[in-house]
């Protein structure tokens, strides 16, 4: 699955925590704050998210972009310490 994620960061150290945990996953910087990957499995990805939930606080502002998700396109954003998703047909 191909997943893309940027992000808005209140702290330096945050943003450090972040950046270290998606490369981690092997994820890759292609803009600032925005990174990409194009062979992540969804329980590595329900992982990567469970890492990033615990490194961020209630102003940070995260967002993944996946596909394909269910053969559809998804979007998970978390925002005040909470994860939302859309789906678009």
């Amino acid at each position: 699955m191909f997943v893309s994620v940027n992000y808005e960061l209140s702290n330096d150290d945050t943003i450090k925590k972040v950046r270290d945990i998606l490369i981690f996953y092997r994820f890759k910087e292609v803009l600032k704050n925005v990174f990409e990957s194009e062979a992540i499995q969804e329980n590595t990805l329900k992982r990567l998210k469970r890492d990033i939930d615990r490194v961020t606080d209630h102003f940070d502002k995260v967002r993944f972009y996946q596909y394909p998700y269910e053969e559809q396109f998804a979007i998970s954003l978390l925002e005040k310490k909470k994860w939302k998703k859309m789906i678009l047909k």
